[in-house]
């Protein structure tokens, strides 16, 4: 019993500290544009030449092709 005058005021501030985060976020407009920033990151900034490597999206350099494709650990060849 002595452990729940130490776990419901812990427990109490955790809460309303959640609650006026929340209510802050709210207010400050956190939430007014939910769709712009997840269609922002499908738009590429500028078209890539076919047979061009993007060096932002790749960590093969251009001359260091494999061949025959890669095998996972399961595999057997």
């Amino acid at each position: 019993m002595s452990v729940m005058y130490v776990a419901l005021p812990i427990a109490i501030l955790l809460g309303g500290t959640a609650l006026v985060a929340c209510i802050r976020a709210i207010r400050g407009g956190q939430f007014n544009d939910l769709d712009a920033p997840a269609m922002r990151m499908l738009i590429d900034p500028e078209p890539i030449e076919s047979g061009e490597v993007d060096p932002k999206t790749s960590n093969v350099e251009p001359g260091d092709r494999q061949e025959g494709g890669s095998k996972d650990a399961g595999e057997t060849g």
